[in-house]
């Protein structure tokens, strides 16, 4: 889901701050106030199209990598165990490093972002597209999947964290940010489901061949070379790489658009004039920050818990459930469900306090969790708790990123001439999460092969049936319920809120004091 919603907050805030500017660069004087920049409905719409690739590649790789390496590259868990966790736990480390490296870029003729955007297109996808390329060296192909996985994690990240950062330089008016970044959540959302719609309807129209008697997966193999099934491998193979195809054209057009129907403002840059306080320092006051930590420790939970059924679910749904061919379906009914009930959890935060929201809309996917646990394998009950889940998903992608700008309000009364500290909250949380995910892609694949995972098998033995019944019910609720139990610590409530932004109100009211130089 939406991986990119709010992090525009963050990135943009503090990215590329006044201090950047080179001498020559910064204004000799104040400027005499402009005219507001409108921004056309065009502009606003070629802004939100460029969101679209980050989540389209990022929900594929979600749902399907796994099976992927494990069913048709043929990789063995434990080695697609480390692929996972070495790729996602790389892509939590990128996301500062290539913000430190953005925020030493110098002015060119395209802008301080969009060569970014520019050159890593190419590559970018000239790395998805090998993702889901299987080698002629089965034993090399670790090293394969590991070098592009963390390739195009790098170069996915040196698009998106300029693309998020350029909200602040599309426009100096804060309205108009604002309706852009509407226009962005609302692509981003559908770039979700198109992802999976495409991944999954293209991989789901092949038939994946499997072994009646995978115990000597070897030999098996090697005796079926030259049969139906190297042939039905061979269409599945081609199909991963038909969806690869498709979503890679869809991010160059979406790059394209993006470049041509927007211009980065250099003004935007001018008007920042206040300077952030030193990097480590900002980090230490923001781990102190006693709500942010709760926060952070909450959701890491709850994402865990929605993490862990969106990475095993298509194995869940074709071995544990045996709808081999239906969890392509299965998967797009979530992300339907997710995307239409957005607007829901939006009104109900605002009627009911965001506290309520998360209770609420987190803790509805455990009942379904357990129903599925506990029946027989039933399409329509699942076709049932896969819309009911992807309510539940809706709301634990989306309040993170309604709580985390309240959290950074209290932390700006606690420190008022900290300046330039947002885009540390927002990219630690996306650090942890995105580190946590990893974790929990490792510790679940290298849990299959510990249970005994048979390579293309038709079926799988009891024990990985049941591990994958654990990893997609029972180990999410128990995440659940302890990221619920740790938001009873959160301390800010819809009155905290209230006082909080009263406070901050008459603070901006008050005149402001030459800004303190970062020491």
């Amino acid at each position: 889901m939406a991986k990119g919603e709010g992090a525009e907050s963050g990135s943009a805030t503090g990215l590329l701050p006044t201090s950047i500017l080179q001498v020559g660069e910064r204004p000799a004087q104040v400027k005499e106030p402009k005219k507001k920049q409108q921004l056309s409905i065009c502009n606003k719409l070629c802004y939100a199209v460029g969101g679209a690739p980050y989540q389209m590649t990022g929900c594929a790789l979600g749902f399907f990598l796994q099976i992927y390496l494990l069913d048709v590259a043929q990789v063995d868990p434990f080695s697609a165990s480390i692929i996972l966790f070495v790729g996602r736990a790389w892509d939590a480390f990128t996301d500062p490093l290539v913000g430190f490296c953005i925020s030493k870029s110098s002015w060119t003729c395209l802008g301080r972002l969009m060569p970014w955007i520019i050159f890593s297109t190419p590559l970018a996808i000239i790395a998805y597209f090998l993702i889901w390329f299987v080698p002629d060296f089965p034993q090399g192909q670790i090293l394969w999947y590991l070098l592009f996985y963390c390739l195009f994690e790098t170069l996915v990240t040196c698009f998106h964290v300029p693309y998020s950062a350029l909200t602040m330089f599309i426009s100096t008016e804060q309205s108009e940010r604002d309706s852009a970044t509407a226009y962005r959540m609302t692509v981003e959302v559908l770039g979700t489901v198109l992802g999976t719609a495409i991944q999954g309807q293209i991989v789901g129209q092949a038939n994946m061949p499997c072994l009646e008697d995978p115990k000597d997966s070897a030999v098996a193999t090697e005796d079926a070379s030259h049969t139906h099934s190297t042939t039905s491998l061979r269409e599945t193979k081609n199909a991963y790489l038909l969806a690869a195809g498709v979503i890679a054209s869809i991010y160059v057009i979406c790059a394209v658009i993006l470049v041509l129907g927007v211009r980065e403002q250099r003004e935007a840059y001018e008007t920042q004039q206040a300077e952030p306080i030193p990097f480590f320092r900002g980090l230490r006051l923001v781990m102190s920050h006693g709500p942010y930590i709760k926060l952070i420790a909450g959701f890491l939970f709850t994402s865990l818990a929605f993490m862990l059924v969106e990475g095993n679910f298509a194995l869940f749904c074709t071995y544990t459930l045996g709808f081999r061919n239906e969890f392509q379906n299965l998967l797009l009914a979530i992300m339907l469900s997710a995307t239409f009930t957005i607007p829901f959890w939006q009104w109900f935060l605002t009627q009911f306090g965001k506290k309520t929201a998360v209770y609420i809309g987190i803790s509805s996917a455990v009942p379904f969790l357990i129903l599925v646990a506990l029946i027989e394998s039933n399409l329509i009950v699942t076709y049932v708790v896969a819309v009911a889940a992807g309510i539940s998903v809706a709301a634990a992608f989306l309040l993170p990123w309604s709580m985390l700008p309240d959290v950074i309000d209290d932390f700006h009364l606690k420190h008022p001439h900290s300046h330039g500290t947002e885009p540390i909250f927002f990219s630690f949380y996306v650090f942890f999460t995105k580190f946590a995910s990893g974790v929990s892609l490792g510790v679940s694949t290298l849990s299959l092969d510990f249970a005994g995972y048979q390579t293309r098998g038709c079926s799988q033995p009891a024990p990985v049936r049941f591990t994958l019944k654990i990893l997609v019910t029972m180990a999410p609720i128990v995440l659940i319920l302890l990221g619920l139990l740790l938001f009873e610590l959160y301390p800010i409530d819809e009155e905290k809120r209230r006082q909080n932004k009263k406070a901050l109100q008459a603070l901006s009211s008050r005149p402001r004091k030459a800004a303190r130089p970062a020491r």
